[in-house]
């Protein structure tokens, strides 16, 4: 009977603990953070999401005229709410000027890590003027 109810006595302890929160480690090895590529064109979709969101934005290409789409993984929705963002703060159909970390391959990827964003000519994620070194 002792021990059953040390067994019990522990039990209870062992799940009356608070749940330490676990830190999940997302890599950004395959963006190259040393590069920037701007891109302005047309959001179609935003895919408010954990454990990042996703951009799609619709770039007219550099050799033709053609619609090309991107897709550009942004920080998280919780670290973007912190930071000032809704839900609503980007949706299909805003203009937006995009600045990204490029995948470090190259190639067809059309996709990149999220540095700076201005919707319809407001920033709204980034850098601020001085950080940059932009006049104010």
């Amino acid at each position: 009977m002792h021990t059953l109810k040390l067994l019990l006595i522990a039990a209870v302890a062992l799940t009356s603990f608070p749940a330490r929160p676990t830190f999940a480690h997302h890599s950004y090895t395959m963006f190259d953070m040393e590069k920037n590529v701007t891109l302005e064109g047309i959001v179609k979709e935003v895919q408010w999401t954990n454990p990042h969101i996703w951009i799609q934005l619709l770039v007219k290409g550099a050799a033709t005229s053609k619609e090309v789409e991107w897709s550009i993984e942004g920080s998280s929705p919780n670290m973007l709410t912190r930071a000032g963002w809704t839900r609503n703060a980007l949706k299909a159909g805003d203009k937006a000027l995009i600045v990204i970390h490029p995948v470090r391959s190259g190639g067809k990827g059309n996709s990149g890590s999220l540095a700076e964003l201005s919707v319809n000519g407001q920033r709204i994620y980034g850098r601020t003027p001085t950080q940059t070194g932009e006049a104010k």
